[in-house]
């Protein structure tokens, strides 16, 4: 069903569950799980003075898709790890159009509210903009009452 699984990572913590999910779908499906980090450059003006900065979040990203790579291709799944700039929901979407993937998995926060009127949310526009279907996985499960 699935051929190429999209998993969009920013290098937060609580991604586990997250990454678990991908891995496992894309190893019962027998796809190729294309694992993303997308440097922000619409925060910063990418010139001299920001270039350390970039160079930092740069090096965190790439840490990030080299470890998640690692896990996959640990549990049998083939895997590749790419590395891009710009605004992050744009650069998912282009990435996703240009490579056919089928399923896009995407962390979300959990954020409402206030918080996601004035942060924004990557995942909720990925999830309204997407061509191809997205699943969404929570970093931490609900409470419970």
């Amino acid at each position: 069903m699935y051929d190429n699984i999209l998993l969009p990572t920013d290098g937060s913590d609580g991604t586990d569950r997250i990454v678990e999910h991908a891995i496992h779908i894309a190893r019962e499906n027998d796809a190729t799980l294309h694992v993303l980090h997308v440097v922000n450059t619409s925060v910063v003006p990418l010139d001299g003075h920001s270039r350390a900065i970039y160079d930092e979040l740069e090096a965190a990203g790439r840490s990030s898709v080299d470890e998640i790579r690692d896990r996959a291709v640990d549990a049998g799944v083939h895997a590749v790890d790419v590395l891009r700039h710009g605004t992050p929901y744009r650069a998912i979407l282009d990435y996703a159009q240009e490579n056919d993937i089928d399923l896009i998995v995407l962390g979300t926060h959990g954020r409402g509210g206030v918080s996601r009127a004035l942060l924004g949310s990557v995942a909720e526009r990925v999830v309204r903009l997407s061509e191809a279907p997205v699943l969404t996985v929570r970093t931490v499960p609900p409470e419970r009452d």
